[in-house]
């Protein structure tokens, strides 16, 4: 990354309590309650300090300035565009204004992300996960859509349909984490910095909107591997990107999740609480989207009339390439799976695995006797060529030498090397261009 700039939004301390004015700058003058206290999304926010906090502040910010080098780096690590008040009380927020905790804090988090940092938080999103960000995406997607009103970015995470299994036959969690760095440090930094410089006077806090869409999640989905991958991605933004959620709104909740959501919201402090709405219904949720989000650059599947967001996630895939699906076999002895091919289409499949056995893969018309038809693919066996470490990367391998033409309608038959006893996991990703 860049070395640091000089960095703006310097604030006064009088500035910072709202007691002189800040050009392109509103301080909203009914900032407190009923009960007299600061409304909650006021609190910790640059013109809104009470006179402790910016006494917390100005140490705080002498504390930085000290230790420099990669602590200043990791405290501003959106960059310097973000500026000086809004980065500095995104931390103390993050710590309840609390010096020692700060402090501590911005320590770890310089220790927390110091690989990351000598890799220049991988750069190559493919090279970090071990393969391409579009076949991960497939199995749990995540992506930026649009902006909300305020001009955070909105995001949109669907854990409700991921696939621990086929996640880990194409990637590890290591892999997982490295593609996490690129995602924060570079993605959505670039996409906070470019927000910025289009719209410096009303877009100052660097977050986003978040919408966590819960549809198709069940209690068995909620297993160590799923939550693994959850929580390590969510211990480095705790305490390397804090306070970066403006808002969130989870929808599609199932029954159990909402009722769990009841005791949960009791252990939150009201600030955190209030960022957050749980809905189930379509038209109660929809209507809460538009709330924070003109109808615009809200997702048309999501009740705006923005890019669906399986459009924007096929931006991901390869120049060419039209679709992506995948389906994860389960091989004791053998499996098997069909896949049809529309006319004017072209396949191509390739397989993903941890399997240190292996397994031989072929493929057959199904509309031709097989008897006196050879098969498409005859036997051609992909194995795992890398260690049983679970930070080993999955070996993968095309088994259609040549693209398959449509119409066509085929039947792709694993036959594992591990026997009848162990299950083997093979993930076979269709990818369709257009036939030539």
């Amino acid at each position: 990354m860049a070395e640091m700039k000089e960095i703006g939004d310097v604030w006064t301390d009088a500035q910072l309590m709202g007691k002189e004015p800040v050009e392109g700058y509103k301080v909203d003058p009914d900032k407190n309650g009923k009960d007299g206290k600061i409304k909650p999304q006021y609190w910790g926010i640059p013109g809104y300090l009470t006179q402790e906090e910016v006494v917390v502040y100005n140490k705080f910010k002498a504390e930085v300035d000290r230790l420099g080098g990669d602590v200043k780096k990791t405290v501003y690590c959106f960059g310097e565009e973000e500026g000086e008040a809004w980065c500095l009380c995104r931390w103390l927020r993050a710590r309840k204004f609390v010096y020692e905790d700060v402090v501590i804090m911005i320590n770890e988090a310089t220790k927390t992300c110091a690989v990351a940092r000598t890799k220049d938080f991988y750069p190559d999103p493919k090279e970090a996960l071990g393969c391409d960000m579009s076949l991960y995406f497939v199995q749990f997607p995540q992506l930026y859509s649009g902006h909300a009103k305020n001009g955070a970015p909105l995001f949109i995470s669907k854990p409700g349909v991921l696939n621990v299994d086929a996640v880990e036959c194409i990637t590890t969690l290591e892999g997982i984490l490295k593609f996490h760095w690129y995602i924060m440090v570079r993605d959505f930094g670039d996409r906070l910095r470019e927000q910025k410089k289009l719209d410096p006077d009303a877009f100052k806090q660097f977050s986003c909107v978040c919408v966590l869409d819960l549809a198709g999640l069940t209690t068995s989905q909620l297993s160590s591997r799923a939550l693994a991958i959850i929580k390590e991605q969510s211990a480095i933004d705790s305490v390397c990107f804090p306070e970066t959620m403006n808002r969130m709104v989870i929808v599609n909740a199932p029954r159990f999740f909402t009722a769990t959501w009841g005791i949960i919201k009791g252990w939150l402090d009201a600030r955190t609480a209030s960022k957050i709405d749980v809905i189930s219904s379509r038209k109660a949720w929809e209507a809460k989207l538009l709330e924070f989000v003109d109808k615009d650059q809200l997702p048309m599947d999501y009740g705006g009339t923005g890019v669906d967001t399986k459009q924007t996630l096929a931006q991901s895939q390869p120049e060419g390439m039209i679709k992506l699906t995948t389906e994860v076999m389960k091989i004791r002895s053998y499996g098997s799976i069909t896949h049809d091919i529309a006319a004017g289409m072209a396949l191509e499949i390739t397989v993903w695995t941890r399997s240190v056995a292996g397994a031989d893969f072929t493929i057959t018309d199904t509309s031709k006797d097989k008897s006196s038809t050879p098969p498409l693919v005859s036997k051609l066996l992909v194995k795992h060529t890398g260690s049983d470490d679970v930070n080993s990367i999955p070996t993968s391998g095309l088994i259609t030498k040549e693209r398959l033409v449509g119409p066509l309608s085929i039947k792709i038959k694993g036959e594992c090397h591990a026997g009848r006893f162990t299950t083997n996991n093979f993930c076979l990703a269709f990818a369709i261009y257009p036939a030539s």
